[in-house]
């Protein structure tokens, strides 16, 4: 007699991937508006996400930088932290998925960031305790959510997929089943059970009997009778049986997959609040109203009128007044910070006979001068855009820091932005005589937000990273040996004069035009020194002069223009500037960094047949 061997063979449950990046996903979305949200009732510049943002952008190296300036402009923060959210995303999903096959894997992964940006926060210039509920807020909400999701994608599993196993012993032989052929007695007593699905393959050859045994002779259980030796021999049966595993849940249920969406559904909707949230209270916390309110002196000394002809008003060619929306910014500054004037406060300090500090209202009770001053950033590139002319109005840097009385050898002002970026300015420049402002106004307004307001540096021709701090709070007055601003410890000059450059607006670069009077113009600067000529030239022939726009000193760019006979075909169009010392443009090209581009800009234009 056989006896029949049941198996399963079951594939172990599969959780599904997509389900725990998603679940991942959501988790660190529920955690950054946690986040936002506290930092909109705290302090916004502590949230996590800004906090690791801004460590990003003092950690990266500087040739990085300068691509990032070069391919992104003035978008270059946008892209910063549309990356830092992907990778934030690449890296909850994977934190999703380890946490759905074991939780605490998951809790690892959301630990370890939580930690970076703890030290991040912690680490910023002015960091207070303040700083750290944000991220243990932020900690906190994505834990719960993914323990929550987690858990629920967790209950998704593959269908159950069964693979019959092939019976360990004998069944039962062919021709019935109950007691056995030959006049055998009832099977012995076992406990009751429901017969097994069976399935039997093909008949298997029997090896005969040896001789003696009962198999034999016939009489052995599950043979045929004597009178049934001719007929064919019993062959064994193998049976194959499918039993459920009592672990597995089977497919996944509706219940199942609805309680993972509410949930999904749910967390993305915290997210978003929490995110929109934390927005709406940190937009409270703006300065718009105050700026508004702001109601600035009368000028002791004023601009004088611009003179006639400074503006040429030609399409296409930079006004001689950039207006506030179109100036260039270029900064570190992730969130633009918000000052509050009233509580604004300059400190000078360092080497100094007398410390000062200064308030807003005390600043703005001081004898304010404006003046025109062109501005240009050192990561310009030879043509570029990161020029710009303002009428600024501020009290003399000159006159704060003699109030300060400098001790002999000092050489450098250590300025520090609310958010602690620092620059270096040469002590000598601006006590030598030039408009160097804090300023406080720019084209007869407040200072914009992202321009600096309250207050901020204007010193004409020093390039702006060692010459026009944003939201300075402080001004530390030192030696170049002694202290390395921001820009300085990654490879850039500390002395940074401008360059005498010039660019050309119009015709734009590409432009398709007819043959024939063509207007060449555009801007040329040498702050400080001033703009003496500008010379064009096509195709590398001889150099023309180019007429020169007036201008009210020796601070602002200059406009100028070139009458051109177009002729039909492709042309290439240079101009050089010469300044008032007999300085000419050179044409040794060289890139911004360490102190600043070079080159002659040029124009590649098409000029149709006729």
């Amino acid at each position: 007699m056989t006896a029949t061997s049941a198996h399963a063979n079951h594939q172990p449950r599969a959780p599904h991937a997509l389900a725990g990046a998603v679940a991942g996903m959501l988790a660190a979305a529920v955690a950054i508006g946690a986040a936002q949200l506290v930092a909109g009732l705290t302090v916004p510049a502590s949230s996590p996400v800004l906090a690791v943002g801004q460590t990003a952008i003092d950690l990266t190296p500087a040739p990085v930088k300068d691509f990032a300036i070069s391919t992104f402009g003035t978008a270059d923060k946008t892209v910063l932290l549309g990356g830092i959210l992907v990778v934030l995303a690449l890296y909850a999903a994977v934190v999703g998925i380890l946490a759905v096959r074991r939780l605490a894997f998951g809790m690892w992964g959301l630990g370890l960031f939580a930690f970076i940006g703890l030290a991040a926060a912690l680490t910023r210039p002015g960091s207070t305790a303040d700083y750290l509920w944000p991220t243990l807020a932020g900690a906190a909400a994505g834990a719960f959510a993914l323990a929550r999701l987690a858990g629920a994608a967790g209950r998704l599993s593959t269908s159950r997929v069964r693979t019959p196993a092939r019976g360990g012993g004998q069944g039962p032989a062919r021709g019935g089943q109950g007691p056995a052929r030959g006049g055998q007695g009832p099977a012995a007593p076992g406990p009751s059970r429901p017969a097994p699905e069976t399935l039997t393959p093909p008949d298997l050859p029997v090896p005969p009997a040896e001789p003696g045994t009962a198999a034999a002779a016939g009489t052995g259980p599950g043979t045929a009778g004597p009178t049934e030796r001719d007929e064919p021999r019993e062959t064994p049966g193998y049976s194959f049986t499918f039993l459920p595993n009592p672990d597995d849940p089977g497919p996944p249920s509706g219940p199942a997959r609805r309680r993972f969406l509410v949930g999904s559904g749910i967390a993305a909707a915290a997210a978003v609040a929490g995110t929109i949230g934390g927005r709406e209270l940190a937009t409270r916390r703006d300065v718009t109203l105050a700026r508004a309110a702001l109601r600035l002196p009368r000028p002791t000394v004023a601009a004088p009128p611009l003179p006639p002809g400074s503006d040429l008003h030609i399409p296409g060619l930079s006004s001689f007044i950039t207006p506030n929306g179109s100036f260039y910014r270029v900064d570190t500054a992730l969130l633009l910070p918000q000052v509050d004037p009233s509580t604004w406060q300059l400190r000078i300090h360092g080497m100094v006979q007398r410390e000062v500090t200064i308030t807003f209202a005390q600043l703005l009770r001081r004898p304010l001068i404006e003046d025109y001053v062109t501005l240009t950033c050192v990561s310009d590139p030879v043509g570029g855009p990161y020029v710009g002319n303002a009428k600024w109005l501020g009290a003399r840097l000159a006159d704060l820091i003699r109030q300060a009385r400098p001790r002999a050898g000092a050489n450098q002002l250590l300025c520090t932005s609310v958010d602690g970026f620092t620059s270096g300015t040469p002590l000598q420049v601006v006590l030598d005589g030039r408009d160097a402002l804090l300023a406080v106004a720019m084209n007869g307004t407040a200072l914009p937000v992202e321009h600096g307001f309250p207050a901020r540096m204007v010193i004409p021709g020093l390039y702006g990273y060692v010459s026009a701090t944003k939201w300075v709070t402080d001004i530390n007055v030192t030696t170049f040996a002694a202290a390395t601003p921001y820009w300085a410890e990654r490879g850039w000059s500390q002395q940074a004069p401008i360059k005498t450059e010039s660019r050309i607006d119009v015709p734009a670069i590409g432009s398709t035009l007819r043959p024939g009077p063509t207007q060449v113009a555009g801007v040329a600067w040498a702050q400080h020194k001033g703009v003496a000529a500008v010379e064009v030239r096509v195709d590398r022939g001889p150099w023309h002069e180019a007429r020169l726009a007036a201008v009210p000193d020796i601070d602002t760019w200059r406009q100028w223009v070139w009458e051109w006979q177009a002729t039909p075909g492709n042309h290439v169009i240079e101009a050089r500037a010469t300044d008032k010392t007999g300085y000419t443009q050179t044409a040794v090209q060289a890139q911004p960094v360490p102190n600043g581009a070079s080159g002659y800009p040029s124009a590649a234009v098409t000029i149709r047949g006729s």
